[in-house]
This record gives C-alpha cells, structure tokens and sequence, in this order.
C-alpha cells in the first residue's frame, strides 16, 4: 500500500474530556452463500472533541463501510448486526430514522471520496450547498445562498459569487472537493467523517485540501474522522490512528507512538513499505492479498500473510490487549491466552 508522503512529525494530542463518538463491538454482514459474513467485525474506538482519529486500512478493509455504519447507511443487503454507536450521548443504534436524520449532515457530516458521484450535474453548486441548510431548517433559501457564497469563500474557492451558480463539470476536481467539504460545514457540524477525501487529487491539491481541513478543523471546532489508506496523510494529520485489516481493527493509539512503535505485524508491514530507503534499493511489500468477503477463516485473518504466526494464530482471534499508554494491539504476541479464548466459528447465520 503506497504512500504519498513520508511520516512525519504528528501534530500534539488534544485535551480529551469525554468521547464525541463511541463505536462499540459494531459488526456489519452481508449475505453470501446463504449465510451473514462480516464486513466490519466487532470493532471499537472513540473520537474525542477537538481531535482527528486516522482511520487506515488497505482497499477493502472496511473503512468506509464502517463510516456508513456509523450513520446507519449500510447499502442492502448489509445490515448492522451487533454493536453499538453514541454520539453526543444518544445511542443512535436505536434512534428512530426520523430521528436521526436530524443527526445525519446536521451533526455528523460524510465528505465523500469522488466529488463527481457526491455531486448532483443538474443541480448549481450554490443550490447544493444551500439546500442542506434548508433541509434541517437552519435557514431559509434567500439566507442559505447568501451563506453559500461565504461557505465558498471559506474553504478557499476563488469567485465565490460566480461558482454558485456554476455546475459541478464547470470546476476543476480541487474545486469539487473543496465544495464537498462546504456542504459538509452547511449545518456546523460536531463531527465531520472525511472518506478518502484526497484520493482523486494529484499530490499538489492533495496537500492543500489536507492543509484546509486542519484549518476549518480549528476554525469550526470539528472533530474529524479521517479515512485513508495514506499512511503519510495520516502521520501529518491525526491525532491518533486505528488501523484496519480485514475488517477489524488491529491497532490503535496515538500516531506518535504507534509509528515510532508498531507492535502488530500488519501495522510493521505498512509501514516498512513506504518508499524512502537508499536509491535503487528495492521497495519491500507485504506477501499474500488482503482476504476476500467471506474468505477469512477462523482465526487471525492475517495469519497467511504474517512471517511471525504461530499455532494459535490460526486457530483463535487473538484478543485486544495493552501495548502501551493508551495503544492496543491485536495480536497473540502481545498477550492472550489462546488456551482460554473461545475458538471462532466462520459465521453461519441463516438468512
């Protein structure tokens, strides 16, 4: 999994007093054979006030099925089928759908990674904008195009005043992804989920869409759940990072300490693969692919691909255990007793 830029220095670890979001054993499964795989396997983690969580996994991991969890978005024939998810206090597990799409754009908003799906081609951008603001009733239509333009101005497109009234094939990819994150600071969020919102960018625009999302970040008061699967991204933005394999989340913890200090194998992996060492020396990689949906067997799902597995890898799911301050791993390295761990059963639900 390549990155684009090398870790750096991240930036200091905000005061955290009580968690925005709380993600507790979610699971998310969808239908294959006749039987519920899990996409998204009992995962957990929290995202404080004020501070960037990096989530980081290669394609198929799970990341972005785990933002649409969060908002209860799953695309059928997915469902959620354990977990749960605070924000704010309220268990949106069991908030009424008319309910939480109060919560849905107004105090959670989702920057999606392709600007040219996200986007309606029919509709001007000033109307997109505008019509979230509307919708949840924080203004009327005459004050929400007027906020439009200074939403334009905000996350730095030039001529604000003209792009309202422009249609999205009318700017360039930057521009678009700009106006993505406009929409999403309509309504003044609390927590803004950005999905890989760099991906379609080259390395120029990339840094600085990067570098106005820590601005507005600071601005706005936001918290920010940053998707991606650039480990650079990740070493110049987060505060702290989870990393994904297979759908689960194999390590956590502060960027400073997890970069400085991978205990997961995975996480070595990843990182050892990024482009740095001497010229012409050859680029290391981890063997083996990431598992397909349903290919994953009963125990650690990185255990084909991991030079240091031993007999209980494959047969148990190691536990999460303590690697250090407020870093988790897991991993049967770190701790667990494999004797007194339930073995897993390849999920069999009938559906």
């Amino acid at each position: 999994m390549p990155a684009t830029t090398a870790p750096a220095a991240p930036p200091e670890r905000v005061d955290r007093v009580a968690p925005l979001l709380v993600v507790e054993g979610l699971t998310t499964a969808f239908p294959v054979g006749g039987r519920l795989v899990p996409a998204v396997s009992d995962i957990s983690f929290e995202v404080y006030r004020g501070e960037t969580l990096g989530l980081v996994g290669e394609s198929g991991s799970g990341k972005s099925l785990t933002a649409y969890s969060i908002l209860r978005l799953v695309p059928p024939p997915g469902r959620i089928t354990s977990g749960r998810l605070w924000f704010e206090g309220q268990d949106l597990s069991a908030l009424p759908e008319r309910e939480l799409r109060k919560v849905r754009g107004a105090r959670i908003a989702l920057i999606f990674q392709e600007p040219m799906t996200a986007l309606n081609p029919v509709l001007t951008i000033g109307y997109q904008i505008a019509e979230t603001m509307v919708v949840h009733g924080l203004a009327t239509w005459r004050e929400a195009r007027a906020r439009a333009v200074d939403l334009l101005a905000a996350v730095s497109v030039p001529q604000p005043e003209r792009r309202v009234h422009e249609y999205p094939h009318q700017l360039s990819g930057g521009q678009r992804q700009r106006v993505l994150i406009a929409m999403a600071l309509a309504c003044r969020p609390a927590l803004v989920i950005a999905d890989e919102p760099t991906t379609a960018l080259d390395v120029t625009i990339q840094a600085q869409v990067l570098d106005l999302l820590r601005s507005l970040k600071q601005e706005f008061d936001l918290s920010l759940l940053l998707i991606t699967h650039d480990l650079g991204v990740i070493a110049h933005t987060a505060d702290r990072v989870a990393v994904m394999y297979a759908g689960r989340i194999v390590e956590q913890g502060p960027v400073r300490e997890v970069f400085r200090n991978p205990r997961h194998p995975y996480t070595q992996g990843l990182l050892a693969s990024i482009p740095g060492g001497d010229v012409g020396s050859r680029l290391k990689a981890i063997d083996g692919t990431v598992p397909t949906l349903g290919a994953v067997g009963g125990g650690c799902a990185f255990a084909p691909r991991c030079g240091q597995r031993f007999d209980p890898c494959e047969r148990f799911v190691p536990p999460v255990v303590a690697a250090g301050d407020r870093h988790d791993v897991r991993c049967f390295l770190h701790g667990g007793a494999p004797a007194s761990t339930t073995p897993v059963v390849t999920p069999d639900s009938t559906l």
